[in-house]
């Protein structure tokens, strides 16, 4: 397992928490294929449409190449001197205190090491946090209040091996398909029974027994009422609570508070009391249950209350650490984990140690040989942006993330970074974070950088570098330590790589632990750096003396002083902020399914891009018809914190009074469309973490009275627009326009766009009202390098024919000419429709002839065209495409 393949480089993939392995090859034009690695336990050889798709994410389109300061680039030495100096000036002016670090998932285990080693070791301030905190802070947070320590108690394996498991606040389909899929593969081999707990209907709700759409925010009032009925129904383990817990009593009364009866927790939740009674009575009845959660659960300002409302159901039955159950956290970022290993959380300290146990600062402080050392937490995110805003940060260093965008409440963030005296942020790519930057450091990218990642299920594994960084682009870990020595501390950071660094790490973990601490990866302290290069994916711990384990918390014994786990009593509270007659919708914010985080990587892969390829805002019919909103309809979201704006779609899936609007979208890809400026900035008290799943809105229509579209070569920003957003495609970009103006203006703002070219290059065409245009430029061999048509709203012509000229570059034919402004072939093309098969670049127009054919199954239409039969997450689109044949045939 360890050694290299035959051919390619085992890494692992860097998007989502479940850590699959991917094979990486690279041909000698430099073109970079990939195929999951069938012998990595994660994913056992598949992939999602991201990770098949991560060979077309290596270009360098956007990429940073040298650093910059102010703009203009510049060498590595002076850069570093820069970014050493300005942070020792303003430490000494302000105190350390007054500078932090921002850093992110995507960052591997030992980049993150050696930030934090630097911030709360060196510099002596807690203030370096992380995204992580955005998605997983309250899941840490729990796990420490019941456990005693940041355990996820179970292992991916719990899916196939369970009778029951609960989805709550996970749309698995969409985010963590691979995941998904053994779990389907398990409900068809055993009959594995799925119940989901959403709002909204998603993908993961079609493959469900039992779906509970409870209003949003309530998910604590259904697990109180859940440990309640546990408690009438004598099925709590009673022996187990007894031996090997504390406070079940005190958590028994505050659900029975919140939950009196199974009738008040329906009317609570809104959701049927028969469903609700089903579930109740089938998690009571099953042994093995397993209850999988995510953002849903996580990212509410009772977030930490709900991971202990779902924990203490599996305290009260026993069911925890044993195979087939347990309370099971995904996370949303490939290396989450990792950095909650290193202490990347602005309130822990490394290897598990915390702050508030003085024994721990000193210990640290003795093996790092770091006198200085920060002795309390720093600033959360969301604290640490208000800091950076009225000027108590004055020194801000952002790696590998965009806040500009992720934060909630972004339109203050932005402002934050433009008044902060110094940015610097280190990135693969330009972002909207790093216009705001004083200097800019190109970091290394997948593919071209080494070190550990540790998934979900707490699986360390390699990411191996196959490619030389571009340009002048370095790793992090060495960045930070090129900064690190500049500051005066070089003995510290005096590391000749990752494996240097990551057993520094081990070796911290296993320092002065008797086994109070089970994160203990002290057996790989001595690897060699050849074991390192060669390791094979592996839980930890993974102590000196004893043997390592895959499943924790099983033997009824915790990491508590006592060795207790504890219930921990937890009420519903208001939900806050509520909607009212002003903002009447709760927004609810999540991952689209080919998409990843501000899409830096995934926005620039056509095919990632063709399924979802405009901002749009989900909402339930009933409430768009209330509004006067119809498909397609432009819409401004705005709430108490700023707007967006993105087409309307309507969704049976949407619970009246909720929407939905993807968290995606940048200005790099759209006009104002960022979920990130709609949110609040309120947190959970416990873990920091913002509620970015539940914010009123208010939704209306924006008047558009001229529609455009711009297929270009060219990479631009449109400027003046109401709203733009633009898509990549095979040779070049479509940008979709639009604006309230009238027509005539809106025709001279499109026009604006066009390149300039010689005039015999340039056919166009304006109707005598002058309410369409349409022009076509071609380059000098007479191939398509650029096409415009505007008109009034729905009057835009098909530009499926021109996008593909624009991908071919071949020099048109007379009658390729003469239509040209037609925007229709002369000659009949496939229909293809948009994507919605990324994996294998399948249509709904291929799909609908494929059931219209006689296909009407998912196998059928697989083995027609192929759609559906890789990571599996389309199939719920394409069982909605057979429906919809087989009604209209009834009908």
């Amino acid at each position: 397992m360890g050694d290299a393949p035959a051919t390619g480089v085992r890494t692992a993939c860097p998007y989502c928490g479940v850590g699959c392995g991917v094979v990486a090859n690279v041909a000698d034009d430099g073109a970079v294929t990939v195929r999951g690695d069938a012998d990595h336990p994660a994913n056992f050889g598949r992939l999602c449409s991201k990770g098949a798709a991560l060979g077309e994410t290596t270009g360098l389109d956007g990429r940073l190449l040298a650093p910059e300061i102010g703009g203009r680039q510049a060498s590595w030495d002076e850069a570093l001197d820069l970014v050493a100096r300005r942070f020792e000036q303003t430490i000494a002016t302000h105190g350390p205190d007054s500078v932090a670090f921002y850093v992110s998932g995507q960052l591997l285990t030992e980049d993150y090491y050696v930030a934090n080693k630097l911030m709360k070791g060196f510099i002596g301030s807690g203030n370096i946090d992380t995204n992580s905190r955005l998605c997983m802070a309250s899941s840490v947070a729990g796990h420490r209040r019941a456990f005693g320590e940041d355990i996820v108690p179970g292992v991916y394996a719990d899916l196939e091996q369970a009778e029951l498991v609960v989805l709550t606040g996970s749309n698995l389909a969409w985010c963590h398909p691979i995941l998904h899929q053994r779990l389907l593969a398990a409900r068809h081999t055993r009959g594995t029974r799925i119940v989901v707990v959403d709002p909204r209907r998603t993908a993961t709700a079609d493959d469900c027994d039992l779906h509970l759409a409870i209003d949003p925010g309530t998910d604590l009032t259904l697990f109180n009422g859940l440990l309640a009925h546990l408690e009438r129904a004598g099925a709590v383990d009673r022996g187990f609570v007894t031996a090997s817990t504390a406070g079940f009593a005190e958590a028994v009364v505050a659900a029975r508070a919140d939950a009196p009866s199974t009738a008040a927790v329906a009317t609570a939740c809104g959701v049927a009391e028969v469903d609700l009674r089903l579930f109740y009575d089938l998690f009571a009845a099953t042994e093995r249950s397993v209850t999988v959660y995510s953002q849903g659960v996580n990212q509410s300002t009772q977030g930490t209350d709900k991971v202990n409302a779902i924990v203490n159901c599996h305290l009260a039955t026993g069911r925890i650490g044993r195979p087939g159950m347990g309370p099971l956290s995904v996370t949303g970022q490939p290396n989450a984990m990792g950095g909650r290993e290193v202490g990347g959380l602005a309130n822990q300290l490394a290897a598990h140690m915390g702050f508030d146990v003085p024994d721990d600062v000193d210990r640290v402080a003795r093996f790092w040989n770091a006198p200085s050392i920060a002795r309390r937490p720093g600033l959360k995110a969301v604290d640490l942006f208000r800091a950076v805003g009225d000027g108590r940060v004055r020194a801000l260093w952002i790696m590998g993330t965009n806040p500009a965008v992720s934060m909630p409440d972004a339109g203050r963030v932005r402002a934050a970074l433009r008044a902060c005296d110094f940015v610097v942020v280190s990135d693969v790519t330009r972002t909207d974070t790093t216009r705001h930057a004083d200097v800019l450091l190109p970091a290394a990218a997948w593919g071209e950088k080494s070190g550990m990642v540790t998934n979900s299920e707490r699986r360390m594994s390699r990411q191996r570098s196959f490619m030389a960084p571009p340009g002048d682009a370095r790793p992090d870990w060495r960045i930070v330590c090129d900064v690190a020595q500049r500051m005066g501390f070089g003995e510290a950071f005096g590391f000749d790589g990752p494996a240097a660094i990551f057993r520094e790490h081990a070796t911290l973990s296993a320092f002065e632990n008797d086994g109070g601490r089970l994160f203990d990866i002290g057996a790989l302290a001595t690897m060699g750096d050849a074991d390192y290069e060669r390791f094979a994916p592996a839980h930890w711990p993974q102590p000196r003396r004893g043997e390592a384990s895959q499943r924790l918390l099983g033997g009824g014994r915790f990491p508590t002083p006592d060795g207790r786990a504890r219930f921990v009593a937890v009420r519903q509270e208001g939900l806050a902020p509520a909607v009212d007659a002003a903002r009447p919708i709760a927004l609810n914010t999540g991952r689209a399914r080919d998409q990843w985080h501000t899409m830096t990587r995934t926005g620039r892969v056509p095919r990632l891009m063709a399924n979802a390829p405009e901002p749009v805002v989900e909402m339930a019919p009933e409430d768009a018809a209330r509004q006067g909103l119809a498909e397609g309809d432009l819409a401004l979201v705005s709430s108490r914190h700023g707007f967006a704006r993105a087409r309307v779609g309507l969704s049976k899936g949407q619970k009246p009074g909720t929407a939905f609007l993807p968290m995606h979208w940048s200005g790099s890809f759209a006009a104002q469309s960022g979920a990130g400026s709609l949110s609040s900035p309120l947190t959970d008290p416990h873990s920091g973490q913002p509620g970015l799943k539940n914010v009123p809105v208010a939704i209306r229509r924006e008047a558009v009275a001229w529609t455009g579209v711009l297929m270009t070569r060219r990479d631009l920003r449109p400027t003046g627009f109401v709203h733009w957003s633009r898509r990549p495609v095979e040779g070049g970009w479509v940008y979709e326009l639009c604006g309230t103006e009238t027509p005539d203006q809106g025709i001279l703002l499109a026009r604006s766009l066009l390149g300039a070219v010689a005039r015999d290059q340039l056919v166009e065409y304006t109707d005598r009202r002058g309410l369409t245009y349409r022009a076509a430029m071609l380059d000098p061999v007479g191939a398509l390098a650029e096409a415009l048509l505007v008109a009034p709203p729905g009057q835009v012509p098909a530009r499926d024919w021109l996008v593909s000229l624009l991908a071919s570059r071949a020099p048109l034919r007379p009658t390729e000419r003469m239509a040209l402004l037609s925007g229709r072939s002369p000659v009949p093309m496939p229909a293809v429709g948009r994507i919605v098969c990324s994996c294998h670049t399948v249509g709904v127009d291929q799909i609908a002839a494929a059931v219209a054919g006689g296909c009407r199954s998912l196998e059928a239409v697989g083995d027609a065209t192929r759609a559906g039969t890789n990571c599996g997450s389309c199939r719920s689109e394409i069982r909605t495409i057979i429906d919809d044949a087989r009604l209209q045939a009834a009908e």
